[in-house]
């Protein structure tokens, strides 16, 4: 399998993440690519490629101009403003404001442009975001081109990241962006599965309403856990895209054979639309031992989850997305990978 991984993902590392009411080292870190990098290595997964440069045109086509403006000079506006810190939000716009709209202030710009505030913003994030889309793009255009699978080894992740607003630790949406290059591709429809443990909110407002793009995703019930508001089951799609969302929410303590049963679900729901390709957003915060995640899945459960999507026979690209266990984090997503590997063999 052919991994795509830029060094630029370390050119972001906010110091601090809002956890609990503190300033805490943040859980989506640096360190986290360190153990899957290492995982990979040893067991003979080393086909690493450097993607080379972003192309911008595809994230233009799928992102609001003013809010990649605010990513590429946020911190150019923030430290012109006299601020010393990481960008973090501090002012929303409230639930009432219907006719919000962009601050000229960088501060009301950040609380405008974020949907949560514990992700930072420091001087190399456009610079990491860039580089981690270009890894999808450079997966997604190696299975275009007739490969069976591909993992763009992206970091910062993109799940939680919309159109034009970033959070929870997201930038640039990269299965989006990836599926979106697949039906440019000539796939006629694809599917998104996210199997983080945390809805994939972002995908799922940026496709809501399309008829050509199938998302599911497996999460923590949106009462309980982030990002919270989106991810009930009754959400479906509108418009042309009724019936091409699929959510599976599910509760504290859920354990692998729940799990595993809204996979087959997903699955069988993905090959009833009709896709041609497929993008797994991996995450591996699922796991028993998570921080910040209440699932109880273990790490052989990441090889039977791979399995099944690997039996299901499509064109694959994985985007790595979350999982903060650090010490497991390899071993869990390099789990999922030689699973698939194992599937697609059946």
């Amino acid at each position: 399998m052919r991994i795509y991984y830029s060094e630029a993902h370390r050119a972001h590392f906010p110091q601090g993440e809002l956890h609990g009411g503190e300033l805490v080292t943040p859980f989506e870190r640096p360190s986290r690519i360190e153990y899957i990098l290492a995982r990979l290595r040893a067991r003979g997964m080393d086909d690493l490629h450097d993607p080379g440069e972003v192309d911008l045109a595809p994230i233009r086509a799928l992102c609001d101009a003013g809010y990649l403006q605010f990513l590429e000079t946020a911190w150019a506006e923030w430290t012109a403003e006299g601020f010393a810190g990481e960008i973090i939000a501090a002012s929303f716009p409230a639930r009432r404001m219907q006719s919000a709209r962009p601050p000229r202030n960088i501060d009301g710009k950040v609380g405008y442009y974020a949907l949560a505030s514990e992700t930072a913003i420091t001087a190399g994030t456009w610079q990491a975001a860039c580089a981690s889309a270009a890894c999808a793009q450079g997966a997604t255009a190696h299975v275009i081109a007739g490969a069976r699978c591909a993992f763009a080894l992206c970091r910062p992740p993109g799940h939680h990241a919309t159109a034009d607003m970033y959070g929870g630790y997201c930038f640039l949406n990269n299965a989006a962006l990836s599926a979106e290059a697949m039906r440019a591709g000539g796939a006629a429809r694809v599917a998104v599965l996210d199997i983080d443990f945390h809805h994939g909110n972002g995908t799922q407002d940026i496709f809501y309403d399309r008829e050509d793009v199938f998302f599911a995703s497996l999460h923590g019930a949106p009462e309980d856990a982030f990002p919270y508001y989106l991810g009930y089951a009754d959400e479906t799609g509108t418009g042309a895209g009724v019936g091409a969302t699929a959510n599976f929410p599910m509760p504290p303590g859920t354990d692998y054979p729940e799990w595993s049963l809204a996979l087959d679900d997903a699955l069988a729901r993905i090959r009833g639309f009709g896709a041609d390709g497929l993008v797994v957003s991996l995450g591996v915060d699922a796991y028993k031992e998570d921080p910040i995640s209440f699932f109880k899945l273990d790490s052989p459960d990441f090889f039977d989850a791979g399995r099944r999507i690997g039996a299901f026979g499509l064109p694959t690209v994985f985007c790595m997305e979350g999982g903060y266990s650090i010490e497991n984090v390899g071993i869990n997503t390099v789990n999922v990978l030689e699973g698939f590997l194992a599937g697609c063999a059946d």
